[in-house]
């Protein structure tokens, strides 16, 4: 394949890693400051009210993420 055309499939993939680290890196801070462990609770005493809110969270920082990447 021509260089030209590899460069934004190799842009994606960049900024599609760069994006999943900095998730995971939030999900870290907050697993951190929130007293219990978070994924103790959803799995094992199965906290619905947990499981939401931390989902709404991880599409909240996703959406930051991919605006911040896309411009």
């Amino acid at each position: 394949m021509d260089i030209l055309t590899m460069k934004p499939v190799l842009a994606s993939i960049v900024f599609s890693l760069i994006g999943i680290v900095i998730l995971l890196i939030a999900y870290f801070i907050i697993e951190k400051l929130t007293p219990e462990n978070t994924w103790d609770q959803i799995s094992k005493n199965n906290n619905v009210a947990l499981a939401i809110v931390f989902g709404a969270f991880i599409i909240g920082i996703s959406m930051i993420i991919s605006a911040a990447i896309h411009g």
